[in-house]
């Protein structure tokens, strides 16, 4: 092969998108990313060129194309001279890129001292960064004081990174997400957000964010988290009212992540509020969390014990001291008993997770494309100001701005889905057609948040109007995975070594999914290959690679197959 066989839809779509006039920045840093944690380094230097040669006087296309050819070693005064140009034109961005690639580089002090001063840089100013962009900067720092001598700075940029025990030339360090065995897994590090005066959101103390109102009257609070232990821990770190008291819990949704730590929260005084639909979900609930530890680390699976006062079953006025609420039950994308919070005076909602993009767990029978769409249609007709999610990924991501142009491409998606289901065509076939609707070019915000949601809404769609035989034969006669590991035995003529080389062949050349689906059943005929186990390693670390920007629970998955621990960014 001189290629890989899969295709890699998001980035396609996202170099697609980056392209249009007026695309949004976001796009195009988030292609820069995945293009280098997938080391497609010649690739983006390549395109992100012909960008800037597109777009003259533009610093992210020019500082992007100085990037990947410093990272390709290729005429390295020229990538630093196009490096230098876009961090004279523009703030931010530029100074990032240039910092990350002559930290790099091979050890130079001059270039290490100004890898120092642009990182230190970004570092200043963080809260205008995207928080997946932090790891790699104090990665970079590591290395560049590690040049110059600094070997305690080194080890504390290390040590802030979170990367501490990754493995040697890893590309984790673009992304947010981390997992450990202690700790489960978090979007974010922990970190408390005043987004508006009397609100502040806890996020990355556990799975799902926890919010606070402070009014005349107590604290409203939604949602409780996973365990009381790191509610508590939130708690600590808030700035409430002394002896305030939380006067209202409000309960988004039913799911374990949102209503397990309720008995930090609620006192005698507490009325604990959720949607009509809340007991029905908490009973379906039961059973559904799939058990891996990365989901609840050492807290084990807790059963919730919660009982709310008060069911809502229409839009309901609410109002806490001097604070006006109102709450709204919808269907939503995730679950059928959401529950949003809106303070009409300052234009915020809080939307739970009807926007979560992955349409329910995707290992649970659950999840509804039809009321993802309805949500945003509701969302749309309101018009927040500010949307505040229950998890820290979609409140940076899934915007008020993004949500118009997201409901038009989406409506759009579920109609060519239906149409290629009931003709015949097969999942797989579906998503390779990597649908991008036309109507994003006048929504840029719009174009990563429905990438995020393409693939899970497309997967549920087609699985709730299929049946379990599928056109192309797949379903009529399963066989267990032993079964499947003896036919490939016999293709490979019982030897370890055809699996070894055929595995190292597609991590190789970029396939790491389908290199997993040889390793898998080789271990099993030969479970004492160590060659094989270490394959197995490196594809389960290079898919956390691609998955950890926006696929939180692939990348838990793949982190705890792999038994790899990523700390946070301090």
């Amino acid at each position: 092969m001189t290629g890989p066989i899969t295709r890699r839809r998001d980035i396609e779509s996202l170099k697609t998108a980056a392209r249009w006039p007026g695309a949004d920045r976001n796009t195009t840093v988030i292609l820069a990313i995945r293009l280098a944690a997938a080391r497609a380094d010649a690739e983006g230097y390549r395109y992100f060129s012909e960008l800037a040669d597109a777009r003259p006087g533009e610093a992210l296309p020019l500082a992007l194309a100085g990037f990947f050819q410093a990272r390709l070693g290729d005429d390295v005064d020229a990538a630093l001279a196009k490096l230098d140009q876009a961090a004279a034109t523009d703030l931010g961005p530029p100074q990032y890129f240039r910092g990350l690639a002559l930290a790099g580089l091979p050890p130079d002090r001059r270039r290490a001292e100004q890898a120092v001063a642009d990182l230190e840089f970004v570092l200043a100013v963080r809260d205008q960064f995207p928080a997946m962009l932090l790891r790699a900067a104090h990665h970079g720092l590591a290395a560049a004081h590690a040049t110059l001598g600094h070997d305690d700075l080194a080890a504390e940029a290390m040590r802030k990174s979170g990367l501490g025990t990754a493995p040697a030339g890893t590309q984790l360090m673009f992304g947010g997400f981390w997992a450990t065995a202690a700790d489960g897994f978090r979007f974010t590090s922990p970190r408390i957000c005043r987004p508006e005066p009397g609100i502040q959101v806890a996020q990355g103390y556990d799975f799902s964010d926890l919010a606070f109102i402070t009014t005349s009257g107590g604290v409203v609070a939604i949602d409780a988290g996973t365990t009381e232990d790191r509610v508590r821990a939130a708690l600590g770190d808030l700035d409430l009212p002394a002896g305030g008291a939380i006067s209202h819990l409000i309960l988004t949704h039913a799911h374990w992540d949102h209503i397990g730590g309720a008995g930090a929260l609620r006192g005698p005084g507490t009325r604990v509020i959720a949607q009509a639909g809340f007991p029905a979900g908490l009973e379906r609930g039961q059973g559904d969390r799939p058990r891996l530890r990365y989901f609840t680390g050492a807290a084990g699976d807790v059963p919730p014990d919660v009982l709310p006062d008060r069911l809502i079953s229409e839009p309901t006025p609410l109002t806490a001291g001097d604070t006006d609420l109102v709450l709204y039950p919808a269907p939503g994308g995730e679950t059928s008993d959401a529950l949003m919070v809106h303070l009409p005076a300052s234009g915020v909602l809080f939307a739970g997770d009807v926007l979560m993009p992955y349409l329910g767990q995707p290992f649970a029978a659950e999840g509804s494309p039809d009321g993802l769409l309805e949500a945003l249609a509701f969302i749309g007709r309101l018009r927040p100001r500010l949307l505040l999610q229950g998890h820290a990924t979609l409140t940076e991501l899934f915007t008020a701005e993004a949500v118009p142009g997201l409901q038009a491409a989406l409506t759009q998606l579920r109609a060519e889905v239906l149409d290629s289901t009931r003709g015949g065509r097969t999942l797989a076939d579906i998503l390779a057609a990597a649908s991008l609707p036309a109507v994003l070019r006048e929504h840029p915000a719009a174009v990563v948040p429905y990438l995020v949601t393409r693939d899970h809404f497309t997967e549920r769609l087609y699985h709730q109007h299929t049946g379990y035989w599928q056109p192309d034969g797949t379903g009529l006669e399963p066989a267990t995975a032993a079964e499947h590991a003896a036919a490939l035995d016999l293709l490979a003529g019982g030897k370890e070594e055809q699996f070894a080389a055929a595995a190292a062949t597609l991590i190789g050349q970029g396939d790491h999914a389908l290199a997993l689906e040889i390793i898998q059943p080789g271990l099993l005929r030969h479970p004492a290959s160590s060659t094989l186990a270490a394959l197995r390693r490196t594809a389960l670390h290079r898919l956390m690679e691609a998955y950890q920007q926006f696929d939180p629970f692939k990348f838990l998955i793949y982190a705890e197959l792999a038994g790899a621990e990523l700390g946070p960014v301090q």
